[in-house]
């Protein structure tokens, strides 16, 4: 029987680097959110066209965008202890606690060159639950950056947004709306505060691991 969270490894994978591989993957993604009826219907058609349109552009042109996106612009990065600890002492005991939640339940990260944090390996951590109320008890911790950062994206007129509208649309919860002009907003300064603390949910934790990255326990 599949995992009932297969929709956060789709997502897992829309946000990961459009090199050659992995859009040759996305029609396996469109499988997934195909058959996802927890999502509305305007959104998984929506995510769907995304997907299509990632596959079929230019390869330098789907890259550059993502990397003006998510590696230049600090607002919108992709690694979630960024938001909330920046380049204090409290992030990496945070990626610590974040490694150890991981191996705890059987995962461990190998040959990966990203981060803990990276929001696809975490979300793709939470496609390994068996139950979804395990993996929107896990996912509720960092949901005010993600919310943040889909508004960011959304007022960039980003379609990167609509991952985050589906996040938000999976746990429940309204859109965020941003108030601000894009370069304006400091996403740092306003979630600096918000302590994100990821509690065993008491299913399978799991090592967030990018595409390349070896699982053990499965």
């Amino acid at each position: 029987m599949s995992s009932p969270n297969l929709v956060f490894k789709a997502l897992s994978h829309l946000l990961t680097y459009p090199n050659d591989v992995m859009r040759k993957q996305l029609p396996d993604v469109r499988d997934i959110l195909r058959e996802e009826r927890r999502l509305s219907e305007p959104t998984r058609r929506a995510l769907l066209g995304f997907s299509e349109d990632l596959e079929a552009g230019d390869g330098w042109d789907v890259q550059e965008t993502y990397v003006t996106l998510f590696d230049r612009t600090r607002s919108l990065s992709l690694h979630l202890f960024e938001h909330v600890h920046g380049e204090s002492r409290e992030r990496g005991q945070a990626m610590v606690d974040l490694i150890e939640l991981y191996e705890k339940q059987g995962l461990a990260l190998e040959g990966s060159q990203e981060l803990p944090d990276y929001i696809p390996l975490f979300l793709e951590f939470l496609s390994v639950y068996d139950t979804e109320a395990e993996a929107l008890a896990l996912l509720n911790e960092p949901l005010h950056v993600l919310q943040a950062l889909g508004a960011r994206l959304r007022q960039h007129d980003s379609a990167y947004g609509l991952v985050f509208t589906a996040i938000e649309e999976l746990v429940g919860v309204r859109p965020l709306i941003a108030t601000q002009a894009p370069e304006e907003v400091d996403i740092d300064q306003e979630w600096q505060e918000a302590e994100v603390r990821f509690l065993d949910a008491g299913a399978p934790s799991a090592s967030c691991r990018p595409q390349t990255a070896a699982m053990r326990g499965e």
